[in-house]
């Protein structure tokens, strides 16, 4: 279980996180949506140890990672997947090497192991046998695949994905929203979602948080968001800018 108490981040005068509090169950998978400069990617750092807040706490199984030292916090990060925007691949590596790359680097697992460990990733996520390939000569869809398999290949207990169709087309962001919910449903990860994308925001969150201004503005089912008369979610999910009269 995650929990998030409180929480409040400044960046000088900018006041990024005002109060957040949330709770992660074990094995849910939840999306957290709302505008750009949100403050949702500062959320998912704090969760994942790579932030600390001016003041409240995220605890991780009880654990309060505001107490932690950071050789205990690299313990709790290596608990966390992370699928990052743009993939993130190192350009000069084969996918082998980019998908076990802290493996490789660690040296705790025999070779052959961690190879073993790689196919079985790429398995995973449809792209068998393309170990040798480069970044170059994926295209987008593969480059996601791939690292969501980078995530995968450590035996994560929860999972974090920064805007995962963010670029991709229509077709190639519903198979990739599709392998997601595969990866949750087959391997029950605890899952959080960061997304603009409302169909992937529906499929993904069994809960959805929505943040506005700092804050958690809404918290409920799928059905429920795009159901609700709150007119700042009405905005959000229907895509409809803000007018001169609503910012006054």
């Amino acid at each position: 279980m995650i929990q998030v108490s409180d929480l409040y981040k400044n960046f000088g005068k900018n006041r990024v996180l005002r109060g957040i509090s949330l709770t992660i169950n074990t094995g849910e998978s939840i999306a957290i949506i709302g505008r750009s400069g949100c403050g949702k990617s500062v959320l998912l750092k704090h969760i994942i140890g790579l932030m600390r807040p001016d003041s409240g706490e995220v605890i991780v199984d009880g654990k309060s990672l505001n107490r932690l030292s950071e050789r205990e916090l690299l313990d709790v990060r290596r608990r966390f997947g992370m699928v990052f925007q743009g993939a993130a691949l190192f350009d000069s590596l084969t996918v082998e090497e980019n998908v076990g790359f802290v493996l490789f680097r660690e040296r705790k697992l025999p070779v052959h192991e961690i190879k073993k460990r790689v196919s079985e990733a790429l398995e995973m996520v449809d792209l068998p046998g393309i170990q040798d390939k480069m970044p170059s000569e994926l295209s987008g869809g593969m480059k996601k695949r791939v690292g969501l398999a980078r995530a995968l290949v450590y035996k994560p207990e929860f999972i974090l994905y920064d805007e995962p169709t963010t670029g991709l087309d229509p077709i190639v962001a519903d198979s990739i929203d599709k392998l997601m919910m595969k990866v949750w449903e087959e391997l029950k990860i605890t899952s959080i979602t960061v997304t603009h994308d409302m169909r992937t925001a529906r499929r993904l969150g069994k809960r959805i948080f929505m943040m506005h201004d700092g804050r958690i503005h809404f918290s409920g089912s799928a059905d429920e968001l795009f159901g609700s008369s709150d007119p700042i979610v009405r905005k959000f999910v229907n895509g409809i800018s803000e007018t001169k009269e609503d910012i006054s």
